[in-house]
């Protein structure tokens, strides 16, 4: 498909690439802002990135490259973020992008906006300015390795306008990529954060020496306490055991490719946390959503255990050995 939409995108870790890899394959051009000098130089001289999935080859005369943000906003009619969570709002206070809450904006983000514990449709609208039915969110299950390899996945695009999420899928559609579309930005949002706390809890668990039957009790127990968690801080219509939920839950949780199942091993196995994160050198976004999902129930008041439990083990340095045993206890 040769792209009528002029589509920007911001950012260049791994699901930035996989993302751009799409793309490029139903677009003649899209508008890249890279943040990096070197990467932005590589990139444009090679067609690969040098950091992330370097795999991938890109078309070079498809990408119009820019380490201007404004410029790549400007040139585009919708915008995918992309940008890792924890940085994101650094990003944009010292670029202070502007005209945005004219664009679709596409969140691509994962994790929560730790400054603000906050989702990224929140954020988005309160700090930019954004309606929200001008925002959208691209959600998995789909790992970027995999997409770079071209195995089948699936993606979902959700706007609170479902006529919008209709227009921006097929730019996202290939031969071994399915897109669906919704309309619950916030559910699917919260299930993200979730599914990465959720993942970094089965790494515990895996880590302890847990085996697969307490894992598989342990993240069915979590699909139960994703579901009460949503439904009750944003109650609408939606079956909890499709794809974008229980579906990015399992292979996040399951996934060699998890960062963030990776991340909750190493703490299993006894590192610290903060070796943990400096070992890994990858982005895992549980830690933050740990804590963001914890304070917004402060809020709320559900029950989540299992959330708690991750929570204080990754901030309060709560030994895992206990906190996997009490669940344990109370697991049905």
């Amino acid at each position: 498909m040769s792209g009528s939409l002029r589509i920007g995108l911001l950012g260049s870790g791994s699901w930035a690439t996989a993302l751009a890899k799409m793309l490029c394959e139903n677009l003649d051009q899209l508008n890249w802002w890279i943040r990096s000098e070197d990467m932005f130089d590589y990139l444009g001289k090679y067609g690969h990135n040098p950091r992330y999935i370097e795999s991938i080859q890109f078309p070079i005369d498809k990408l119009n490259l820019s380490r201007n943000m404004q410029e790549v906003i400007d040139s585009s009619d919708i915008l995918i973020i992309a940008i890792p969570s924890m940085f994101l709002h650094d990003a944009f206070v010292k670029h202070k992008p502007k005209g945005l809450e004219n664009k679709l904006v596409i969140s691509a983000i994962k994790g929560m906006i730790p400054q603000f514990n906050s989702i990224p449709a929140r954020y988005l609208h309160k700090s930019l300015g954004i309606p929200y039915e001008n925002i959208g969110i691209v959600c998995g299950p789909c790992h970027a390795e995999e997409v770079a390899r071209e195995r089948l996945s699936y993606l979902t695009v959700a706007c609170p306008l479902t006529e919008k999420a209709e227009e921006f899928a097929p730019y996202l559609r290939t031969r071994y990529i399915r897109v669906n579309t919704s309309d619950d930005v916030f559910g699917a949002e919260l299930a993200a954060v979730l599914k990465n706390v959720y993942a970094v809890g089965a790494g515990l668990a895996h880590g302890l020496g847990y085996g697969d039957n307490f894992i598989s009790v342990l993240i069915s127990n979590a699909a139960i306490e994703m579901k009460r968690f949503i439904d009750t801080v944003h109650d609408i219509d939606r079956n909890i055991k499709s794809s974008p939920y229980l579906g990015d839950l399992l292979v996040t949780a399951y996934s060699v490719n998890s960062r963030n199942r990776a991340l909750g091993t190493m703490v299993g196995n006894g590192h610290t946390v903060k070796s943990a994160v400096i070992e890994m050198k990858m982005v895992a976004e549980g830690v933050t959503g740990a804590k963001g999902i914890f304070e917004m129930n402060k809020k709320f008041k559900v029950d989540i255990p299992i959330a708690d439990a991750v929570y204080r083990i990754l901030h309060e340095r709560m030994s895992p050995v206990l906190e996997m045993r009490l669940l344990s206890d109370n697991l049905g």
